[in-house]
């Protein structure tokens, strides 16, 4: 049975997005609406367990962070000895709304702030810092755990990125129609980046908790943008895979393949929201990206033996993936899905393609694609020298652990 703080503490944490859009929606001064909303929500963490909930949290919040904002710039302006003109203009406006603002401010800008937060400006690694703290709530010292940087380097990452969008003179508000897509599509790598690092990154233990964040986030999107079939295949996606995450590697850490791994431990009901979102999402015709892998992640998901698994039909689509981009890592799967349903030899064959591609070279997926494909093959003094090789470019000490015990595998005889 939850308490009343951590019931407190999960309600604020789905409110804390839409408060900040509200706050910068009415407002501006995306930085500094930022540290009001942060004072706000620790107000209500220390009074809403004592005092009970308010009538309206949301209005409450928005109320309470766009009074302390107020507080914050006129404090600023004091230090500062002077007011520039949009800071006049807006000590002089700032006041209780009236009630159809305060009506406005119950709208979710939650995507609005993800739009925003995701700024075409922003280089990749700020778009993510900045959508984890503005949207997801994470601290910056969190945030720079999570990507293995230093505290102060993710700071000045997120001051930098506040700034660009300050500077950038965007007004918060919905993207024109024409940029819309390709704002849409910036959000949902963004949140794909989170949880391939959470999930697939090479720290031990994997993070979970960005994981969890990135589902989170995925489905406010969806929420919010419920007939968008690429919103929904990335949930879809992330579901699926994050229903393996329990049978995928040992208790040092050791990775398991897919067809070693108990299904017992699956997650059941992950599976089945995901192939129900992929399936409704396909039905609408023309799939993208992300409703292909979640349709790749459903066929094995849904198989009940890896022997069971569709590997023909997973081939094909792993073909129309890699004619909608150029990634090297969707062709190595390629190859495992051709080699699974044409033989180990055709698979080696595609591999030989990636061979010069230099985003390849300090991988170490592709030496233990080919390792796997030649152990396949029979081949295996070939398969135990490159499955050595890909253990030396390996970063984490459980996939080189796990190169090196499959590589040891083939001195013996058969």
């Amino acid at each position: 049975m939850t308490t009343p703080g951590e019931q407190t503490e999960d309600l604020l944490r789905r409110l804390a997005p839409r408060v900040l859009g509200a706050v910068v929606r009415r407002y501006g001064h995306f930085d500094t609406a930022e540290d009001a909303v942060q004072e706000a929500l620790l107000a209500a963490a220390g009074r809403w367990p004592r005092d009970g909930l308010p009538d309206n949290p949301l209005g409450w919040l928005v109320t309470v962070a766009g009074r302390r904002l107020t507080d914050l710039l006129r404090a600023e302006q004091a230090r500062r000895g002077r007011e520039d003109v949009a800071g006049r203009r807006a000590i002089a406006e700032w006041r209780l709304a009236p009630a159809a603002d305060l009506s406005a401010a119950g709208a979710d800008d939650t995507l609005i702030l993800l739009f925003l937060c995701c700024h075409p400006a922003l280089p990749p690694a700020s778009q993510i810092a900045l959508t984890l703290r503005a949207v997801g709530g994470l601290t910056t010292a969190q945030i720079a755990r999570a990507f293995l940087a230093p505290e102060a380097t993710m700071t000045r990452r997120i001051t930098r990125a506040k700034q660009r969008i300050r500077d950038s003179g965007v007004p918060f508000g919905m993207p024109a129609s024409a940029d819309r897509a390709a704002r849409l599509r910036a959000v949902l790598h963004v949140l794909y980046l989170v949880f391939t690092e959470g999930y697939a990154g090479e720290t031990w233990p994997l993070r979970e908790d960005l994981t969890t964040e990135a589902i989170r986030l995925a489905r406010i999107v969806h929420r919010l943008l419920p007939d968008d079939g690429e919103a929904a295949g990335l949930l879809a996606l992330m579901l699926l895979t994050e229903a393996r995450r329990a049978a995928r590697t040992a208790p040092d850490g050791t990775p398991i393949p897919m067809a070693e791994q108990d299904r017992a431990l699956w997650d059941a009901a992950r599976i089945a929201e995901g192939v129900a979102l992929v399936d409704a999402a396909l039905s609408r015709g023309a799939p993208g990206p992300y409703q292909i892998q979640a349709a790749i992640a459903a066929l094995h998901d849904e198989a009940p033996s890896a022997e069971a698994t569709d590997w023909p039909q997973i081939a094909a689509l792993y073909a129309v993936l890699s004619g909608m981009s150029d990634n090297p890592v969707t062709a190595l799967n390629h190859a495992v899905a051709v080699a699974m349903s044409r033989g180990p030899r055709a698979g080696l064959d595609l591999l030989g393609g990636l061979e010069g591609d230099e985003r390849l070279a300090r991988d170490h997926r592709l030496p233990a694609v080919r390792a796997h494909l030649l152990e396949l093959a029979g081949e295996r003094a070939a398969a135990r020298e490159a499955y050595l090789a890909a253990a030396r470019r390996a970063a984490s000490l459980p996939r080189r652990r796990y190169l090196n015990a499959r590589a040891a595998r083939l001195d013996d005889d058969p």
